[in-house]
């Protein structure tokens, strides 16, 4: 078995991972490729909690922006990640991955509520939790919900699974070529620089519990694996120099 950094990750997902090439929506044979993934990981005997977004079926603060109310415009979103987190399942489900979904909004149709203890037993018990429906509470992001979460489970790091990104930069690489990359910062270098890695309110969490952050570039086939088994890839964000 690959030796592991880190045993138990909290990893986030952007909704615009699940979209593929589409940019927007569902692309299943993209969320089939990512479980297949997680899954590799998850049989090196790591403990994973993922956090999904929303962003490729709906976006709360644009919608605020050309008049819907802003809270009634998140818990839109909210749903959206639901829907996700349910596409998401599924497909780690048909790889032979035991899959829990805790949604912080009630939904006992289709999901569990969220319960710290009960997350965490799954874990112990070698399933894979997703966390819907963000905190619960609007005018909060998916990256808050990932730091939250992160702590709440104890993870040993935050997994930001980036769409074609492979790190922090300076500035957007994809539109300067002159773009440095950093392998290493803290949350402090990440809120004075005003980077875009996570919100304010997500970095200044993270800051305060010295939780680690791994960002890379999701659509690199092993770069999970590469990241839990401690290769040096992507950007590391800590707690200290």
């Amino acid at each position: 078995m690959t030796e592991k950094k880190y045993k138990r990750v909290l990893m986030k997902l952007s909704g615009e991972a699940l979209a593929g090439s589409k940019g927007q929506g569902i692309d299943l044979e993209t969320v089939s490729s990512i479980a297949n993934e997680i899954k590799a990981v998850h049989d090196m005997g790591t403990e994973i909690a993922i956090v999904v977004g929303g962003g490729n079926l709906w976006r709360g603060e644009p919608a605020s922006k050309v008049g819907m109310e802003r809270s009634r415009a998140d818990y839109t979103g909210m749903l959206g990640t639901t829907m996700n987190a349910l596409v998401l399942q599924d497909a780690l489900e048909r790889a032979g991955v035991q899959t829990r979904v805790q949604t912080a909004i009630t939904m006992q149709q289709i999901a569990e509520p969220y319960i710290r203890g009960r997350a965490i037993r799954h874990l112990e018990k070698g399933r894979i939790v997703i966390f819907a429906a963000g905190i619960g509470s609007p005018y909060f992001s998916t990256d808050t919900t990932a730091a939250l979460r992160a702590n709440e489970i104890n993870a040993d790091a935050i997994l930001m699974a980036k769409n074609g990104v492979d790190g922090v930069y300076d500035a957007d690489p994809k539109t300067n070529p002159e773009a440095k990359k950093f392998s290493h910062l803290t949350h402090l270098d990440i809120i004075q620089k005003g980077l875009k890695v996570m919100d304010a309110t997500a970095s200044t969490m993270s800051m305060d519990n010295n939780m680690p952050l791994v960002v890379f570039n999701l659509n690199q086939p092993g770069n999970i694996q590469k990241v839990i088994a401690g290769e040096n890839i992507g950007t590391t964000v800590t707690g200290e120099e």
